[in-house]
């Protein structure tokens, strides 16, 4: 059973929480399927913008007053059927992403529709099989079987006179033209039945395709495919011919198509396993933080998030002190990853004996179909939370351990076990026979979930997106390192789909999505039926901002990929750390001014990192005149953040507007100069070719920097 989804409150509860297939939202009741449109009703202030859900109307079965419970009875890429179920009567109901229909079927009875308020008939009569009419203001057609009619339009609920026809379908419309109840007519009976994203990755290009298709199923006549409202991220990546139409949605504009496919295209931005280590960064400095780094960090046990972020920052100091050729300590960096990755991929300890929960391992719930790191935290085991944020570090650090050593990784090892790690988050095998489907990905959202069972009045959720790309970082590494191009592709397109999510819905880094009456900088927290300016554990401006940065890695450029929004970011959280200190010292005249980190109370490291991103000079500035006592953010290091600082300050800006037909590579422009980057992990040399045709010859194993 798949977890984490955009639906997953209908597989874990009797009936279900608010499901929101946007444009619509949806809730399984006991009297049926509700139905609401949030776009009209949409707000915004400083905590977020917020849709909501509500009952516009409520999609019954005329044998039945209530159901005790709707059951997953199918579910596809982006669309599920609910079936409500009491004796012998069932009322399936099915709907999805971007899907303005509902389709119904109905057995031991026929549909019945109630409604919120008494709705406004702007089309047709009790004799007319199909109904145009308006509920608050908001526009919806019925579709009846031909041939019905509906019983008495003026009571509370009506019935459909099907006369043994068991189909039907709502459909939410853009408006109340005559037109368009005929444009979505046509496609009224032509129910989607399953749907599928599949995509290709053309390295020689950096391109991303991705093909989401419909299959359908004519009730009555011979139309083929569906009407669909795609995302913003898709409609700005696709040539798809629009009708003109929109929705409103709590991510921007939906866009109305019609067929059985689009495409998307993306271009992949790029990863390094490492930025290189400049000429001019302070050597001896950066010898001296990573001695205090590599020893800081305790090997002990701890939960799978917090020893994660460990094996994390371990895993980015193994480059850095491979590049200053400190032998010494990457030989302690690597034994204490191994040693720490081994623990929790073996089920017994050194004496032999099975270990208890507290002692680091994974265990297989076949109930659930899932692999459960121990200790668990937030809900990992329980709720099936995160699971994508705590493993990404464990893949990661498996990743980087096998670009150095591909032998501790091939599947007679412990190779087979960080596969385990892969399947279980993101498993792209819709056979595997121990894990869902992309268990934390949303193939149409274009984005990942985190709540394993959406128990929660505005959907499921997803706070740390950059935790979400350090995962797909981990399995691209880990594929290039292994040769599993499948793997690799397979992280490609998981990383630049949720990028291009990241960069509307989270950051809006064009300022065109973003509800236009909502002032902060970012989106903390993405929500089915919000987005909230705020995080689960802190209202602190530096961790409110910074959820959204961290783990900085190699993978972590695209953070900078638009530099003026990373400068209305960082003045952003200025504006606002200072605002939060006056009210915790009571003083009005209290200041961040903008070479001055003595008042970031927490995550100093990640704000000097992205403040690099638009303004190295005086991220170095703060990173100098840092506190003597200053330590690093769990998963980073004073280390990395000196490498990211100095390299961003010799070499500028990220350019988005280069690709290369390489895995790992990154492009920097400094007043107009273009910094090439690729680094090669196989064993022969290779010229890389970047998209504005320069090019580099990268020696086997090497990372080279070329200046143009």
């Amino acid at each position: 059973m798949p977890t984490n989804d955009w639906w997953s409150s209908l597989a874990w509860e009797a009936l279900s929480s608010p499901m929101f297939p946007h444009p619509l939202a949806v809730h399984a009741q006991a009297g049926g399927l509700s139905v609401f449109y949030p776009g009209t009703s949409i707000v915004a202030n400083v905590h977020g913008i917020i849709g909501g859900s509500g009952n516009d109307i409520v999609i019954g079965h005329s044998a039945v007053t209530e159901f005790n419970e709707a059951r997953v009875d199918d579910f596809s890429d982006w669309f599920v059927t609910a079936s409500f179920q009491s004796g012998t009567s069932e009322l399936r109901t099915t709907y999805g992403h971007g899907s303005p229909f509902v389709y119904v079927e109905c057995e031991g009875g026929s549909p019945t529709v109630r409604f919120s308020e008494t709705p406004v008939v702007w089309s047709g009569n009790a004799n007319d099989a199909v109904l145009g009419i308006s509920v608050a203001n908001r526009h919806y057609a019925l579709f009846a079987p031909s041939g019905s009619s509906w019983s008495d339009l003026s009571g509370e609920t009506w019935k459909v006179n099907d006369h043994g026809k068991n189909y039907f379908s709502l459909a939410l419309l853009p408006d109340n033209r005559l037109e368009t109840l005929q444009q979505f007519q046509r496609y009224a009976h032509s129910h989607v039945t399953n749907s599928t994203a599949t995509w290709q990755y053309d390295s020689d290009t950096a391109t991303l395709t991705t093909l989401f298709e419909f299959t359908t199923k004519a009730y009555e006549g011979n139309t083929t495919g569906t009407l669909f409202a795609m995302y913003p991220h898709q409609w700005v990546n696709s040539s798809t011919d629009l009708t003109g139409q929109e929705y409103q949605s709590v991510r921007g504009p939906m866009k109305l198509a019609a067929g059985s496919r689009f495409e998307t295209q993306m271009h992949y931005p790029g990863v390094l396993p490492s930025l290189p280590v400049h000429a001019n960064t302070d050597q001896l400095l950066l010898r001296q933080l990573l001695h205090e780094e590599t020893n800081r960090e305790s090997t002990a046990v701890a939960d799978t998030y917090w020893f994660g972020k460990r094996l994390g920052c371990w895993a980015t100091l193994m480059p850095i002190a491979e590049q200053i050729n400190d032998t010494k300590t990457l030989a302690q960096l690597t034994a204490q990853t191994k040693q720490g990755l081994e623990n929790y991929f073996t089920a017994s300890n050194t004496a032999g004996e099975l270990k208890n929960s507290g002692q680091g391992l994974f265990a297989y719930d076949a109930n659930w179909g899932t692999l459960i790191g121990y200790p668990a935290s937030y809900g990992s085991d329980n709720d099936l939370n995160d699971h994508h944020f705590h493993y990404g570090y464990f893949i990661r650090a498996a990743g980087e351990l096998a670009r150095r050593d591909p032998e501790w990784a091939s599947d007679a090892n412990w190779g087979s076990m960080v596969r385990l790690l892969i399947r279980d988050i993101a498993s792209n095998d819709r056979h595997d026979k121990l894990f869902p489907y992309m268990r934390n990905f949303d193939p149409y959202a274009g984005h990942s979930w985190a709540s394993g069972h959406a128990k929660f009045g505005d959907g499921n959720n997803n706070e740390s997106s950059s935790e979400a790309i350090n995962a797909w970082y981990g399995i691209i590494l880990f594929g290039e390192s292994t040769g599993d191009k499948e793997l690799t592709d397979l992280g490609i397109y998981l990383l630049t789909t949720e990028i291009q999510a990241i960069n509307h819905y989270w950051f809006d880094v064009t300022d065109q999505f973003h509800h236009p009456d909502y002032q902060p900088s970012v989106i903390t927290m993405v929500w089915g039926g919000k987005g909230a300016n705020a995080t689960w554990f802190s209202g602190n401006p530096e961790l409110v901002h910074g959820i959204n940065w961290l783990p900085l890695t190699g993978a972590s450029l695209y953070l900078g990929q638009y530099v003026d929004y990373c400068e209305k970011n960082y003045s952003a959280l200025l504006s606002e750390n200072r605002i939060d200190d006056e009210k915790k010292s009571g003083d009005s005249n209290a200041t961040t001014t903008k070479s001055d980190s003595a008042n970031w109370d927490a995550w100093d490291d990640l704000i000097w990192m992205y403040r690099a991103l638009s303004d190295p000079d005086d991220a170095m500035h703060q990173f100098q005149h840092r506190a003597p006592e200053a330590i690093a953010t769990s998963g980073n290091s004073l280390a990395h953040a000196l490498v990211w600082i100095s390299l961003l300050q010799e070499y500028g800006h990220v350019d988005r507007t280069i690709t290369a037909d390489t895995t790992f590579y990154a492009v920097l422009n400094k007043a107009g100069k273009r910094i090439y980057i690729a680094w090669n992990l196989d064993s022969e040399s290779k010229q890389v070719t970047f998209s504005d045709g320069t090019e580099m010859q990268v020696s086997a194993k090497q990372l080279s920097v070329s200046e143009r």
